[in-house]
């Protein structure tokens, strides 16, 4: 929330999603916020494919979104045990698909310009310092995407 706030009169004036404890959006609002926005941010536990439906992304047009940031791959006992208990109803070719790699092409494949995304499990401190990188670098600097993604990996 801080760094929302730090950087909120550099954000476009609509900025909408959920934040926190608001409760666990529906497919049908994943859908109305990657399909109305140009940019997406997810900052949360576990791998994001994880959180959407494999089929119902797979068959999204969204070429409005130009980036989409996955701070995802954060987890906690409490996390591992939802994850888990939805791995076992899935095939190991619907997991697979769910890893970083195969997430970013599929995001590309729906129509999305760019994609960030964390490679290998992290916390929570360490994807927010990275936030605080991304977003410093693209809204204070200007930077690009590409500019900033070499800058994280420095």
């Amino acid at each position: 929330k801080e760094i929302l706030e730090k950087y909120h009169d550099l954000f476009t004036l609509h900025w909408e999603g959920v934040i926190g404890n608001m409760g666990v959006p529906s497919q049908a609002e994943w859908e109305q916020l990657l399909t109305n926005c140009s940019a997406f941010l997810f900052y949360g536990m576990e791998r994001f494919m994880s959180h959407v439906l494999l089929n119902w992304l797979v068959a999204m047009n969204i070429p409005k979104c130009r980036l989409v940031i996955l701070l995802d791959l954060v987890r906690s006992q409490q996390s591992y045990q939802r994850i888990t208990n939805s791995d076992i109803h899935k095939s190991r070719l619907h997991i697979a698909l769910e890893r970083p790699t195969e997430t970013a092409m599929l995001l590309s494949l729906t129509g999305v310009g760019s994609v960030v995304a964390t490679q290998w499990y992290t916390t929570l401190q360490e994807n927010a310092e990275r936030l605080e990188v991304l977003f410093e670098n693209m809204l204070s600097f200007g930077k690009t995407t590409g500019q900033t993604v070499h800058v994280l990996q420095s």
